[in-house]
């Protein structure tokens, strides 16, 4: 079909109406918008200009260097194709005469963008490496590609994809491409079978399309060459450490890399904040001597992230053992005991056995301890007391107790191999036995009644007159007190007694406050809040149930303390401690609350209980990233003191050597050279 010029030109103008008002430039009087690579007929006309008059002379047009433009009937037009890769934007200016005076206007035309570019890598082949223990989805390179279309446009949205992995092992899908950045990474089988021994290099084809990846889109193919390395991302050797090391502090006790990539390192794990850091070079350092009656041992875990945040590879673990040191002296459970030894014992009788304990080592000589008997009230003519050096039995050393004092304080004391020790009081009361018959003093007499005589016996004290002496009595005749009453028995060595039990109840009083129990220094709380998290606080009172019973914490009454905490009691002696608010900043917080006991009035205690905050990983493990350490030295000072050191060198060595020239002026011949001593006075 054939159109005339009129038609065309016609038609023209209508679709640059629609042009001009789609594509608007940003600029000018007079906006046009035109499609680059233009086929049809030319002259090609592109838009009215209606800012000219009805009558006008002189028209020219200017700003086309190469002769694309002109102007006819008040039209403008293009001769050849616009291309908007070699030129994006035309800058014509437009001016004429009238009968009153020369005026021009601006014609701006934006050349609009067709998708006629292909997209291509920047680099034909391309190289990269993976490491071996990368988790997967973390990338370890990336490709790139460019298009000349229009950025903004869907002509230049790339996607990537890939195509084929030779060789196919372990599996044919050990990698993935991110479609939208190229970024090459580890699929979840790629991570768990890679093997540099099995296969050390990979080449990946890998596609790129324009148009967001639709099917009309263009496109172009390049190679990614993988390389398989090692890695020496490992956990370290289990570390032992003495506690209460001297210092200085901080003390470096392992260090991990990270081969590859540039990373950051962190530790997780249950111990005080700052107690272990690690430096940006994988340097772990001890900040503070340890306590091995505290923790005897710590798992730490070693987390590599990439500068963004995201874990690179499972974390490793360090083990530091304790080891002890004999820092704890024995120390008795009580510090008074209390024994009886019967006067008629024999010697080698045991008494009673005290034991001593030593929170050290168990596994170590310092829990060894050492008993020594080192005092006696009274003190005696001999050696009554022994106490065996091992066992801490004591046992009876003389013969016997008879006519001895009823009672002795003896002062053990508990050692260990260090000399550290403490000591404990033994009261021995010595047990009166039957073995002595009753003597009457010559100012009493005791008599039966006629009438009675069978089953009570009298005390009565001896007048001017004395009484008539009672008959003898039977010695099978026994003493009967009725109430029972402490009484006499007749001669001989018949066991005739009676006694009674004595019952004391000692009333409770309120004389002790509730206190906090257990170590919260290494606890932490996580932010933002973590729902359920929470500090368990424990209490005791030594009071009876009375006025011990429940015991209640409660915050102190401050609008920002009650803010960001709260306690909820769990039992009579417990609560949680948790966030009250949805997030606090890191740092170590000081909680003020009060434990008060069921008694009225009640006693109490107050608290003021340092809280770690800080935030966590997925796993809820408070995260602490590497920090310069206070007295590290810096590139700065290390280089300052390695030129002093040598400069000092330096002067030492030109010191000797002038006094060497001074010594010797004149140089050996070469005959006696080797018999000449070197002299040297300093």
């Amino acid at each position: 079909m054939k159109f005339g010029r009129s038609a065309v030109t016609h038609f023209t103008i209508l679709i640059l109406g629609v042009l001009q008002a789609s594509f608007p430039c940003d600029a000018g009087n007079v906006k046009i918008g035109v499609p680059e690579n233009y086929d049809g007929i030319f002259p090609w006309y592109l838009a009215k200009l209606h800012d000219l008059p009805t009558t006008y002379t002189d028209l020219v047009l200017t700003g086309d260097d190469e002769g694309t433009f002109g102007v006819e009937g008040g039209m403008l037009y293009a001769l050849k194709p616009l291309d908007r890769e070699k030129q994006p934007s035309y800058s014509l200016q437009v001016s004429f005469t009238t009968a009153v005076r020369t005026q021009s206007f601006t014609v701006e035309v934006c050349v609009i963008d067709k998708n006629d570019n292909v997209p291509q890598f920047i680099e034909e082949s391309m190289r990269g490496s993976v490491q071996l223990g990368l988790l997967k989805g973390i990338p370890f390179m990336q490709v790139e590609a460019s298009d000349r279309d229009e950025r903004n446009t869907a002509h230049a949205e790339l996607r990537f994809s890939l195509m084929d992995q030779t060789p196919r092992i372990p599996t044919s899908q050990m990698f993935h491409i991110d479609a939208d950045s190229g970024e090459v990474s580890l699929t979840e089988d790629g991570a768990s079978t890679l093997d540099p021994e099995m296969c050390g290099r990979y080449k990946l084809s890998v596609m790129v399309r324009d148009m967001a990846g639709k099917a009309n889109a263009f496109f172009s193919t390049g190679i990614v060459i993988v390389e398989v390395t090692g890695n020496t991302w490992a956990s370290p050797d289990p570390v032992r450490l003495q506690e209460n090391l001297p210092g200085p502090y901080p003390i470096p006790i392992s260090q991990v890399k990270w081969s590859g990539s540039l990373v950051e390192y962190s530790l997780e794990g249950e111990f005080p904040e700052m107690l272990f850091t690690i430096s940006r070079d994988g340097v772990i350092y001890l900040n503070a001597p340890l306590d091995r009656e505290t923790q005897d041992q710590f798992q730490i875990s070693i987390v590599v992230e990439r500068p963004d945040g995201r874990e690179m590879a499972k974390p490793v673990e360090l083990r530091v053992m304790v080891g002890d040191a004999n820092d704890n002296r024995p120390t008795f459970p009580q510090t008074q005991y209390h024994a009886v030894v019967k006067e008629l014992a024999v010697k080698g009788t045991e008494i009673l056995t005290v034991q001593a304990a030593d929170n050290d080592d168990p596994k170590t000589d310092n829990v060894r301890i050492f008993y020594r008997l080192v005092g006696q009230v009274p003190e005696g003519p001999w050696a009554l007391f022994r106490v065996d050096r091992d066992s801490g039995v004591i046992t009876l050393q003389a013969d016997s107790m008879e006519g001895t004092s009823p009672q002795y304080t003896l002062t053990i004391t508990a050692e260990d191999a260090k000399g550290l020790n403490s000591s404990c009081t033994v009261v021995i009361t010595v047990q009166d036995e039957n073995n002595n018959p009753p003597v009457f003093s010559q100012h009493e007499v005791m008599f039966l009644s006629q009438s009675r005589r069978s089953d009570r016996y009298s005390q009565t004290e001896i007048t001017n007159t004395p009484p008539t002496p009672p008959p003898p009595l039977p010695h099978t005749t026994n003493p009967h007190l009725q109430p029972p009453l402490v009484c006499v028995s007749p001669t001989g060595n018949s066991s005739l007694s009676a006694s009674t039990l004595v019952t004391v109840h000692i009333l409770d009083v309120n004389d002790n406050s509730p206190v906090l129990v257990g170590d919260y220094s290494w606890k932490y709380l996580c932010t933002p809040r973590w729902d359920e998290q929470a500090l368990v606080l424990a209490s005791r009172d030594s009071d009876g149930p009375q006025h011990g019973g429940r015991l209640n914490f409660s915050l102190r009454s401050d609008a920002a303390v009650r803010r960001n905490w709260k306690l909820t009691p769990i039992n009579d002696t417990h609560t949680n401690l948790s966030l009250n608010t949805p997030y606090l900043p890191p740092e170590v917080y000081t909680v003020p609350f009060t434990i008060s006991d069921s008694s009225s009035p009640p006693r109490s205690t107050f608290i003021n209980l340092p809280v770690t905050v800080c935030t966590c990983n997925v796993r809820g493990n408070c995260r602490m990233a590497a920090k310069q350490l206070q007295g590290m030295p810096t590139l700065q000072s290390t280089v300052g003191i390695l030129g002093g050191t040598f400069g000092v060198i330096g002067i030492i060595l030109i010191v000797v050597f002038m006094r060497l020239s001074y010594q010797n002026p004149k140089p050996p011949s070469k005959a006696n050279q080797e018999r000449v001593p070197l002299k040297i006075s300093l």
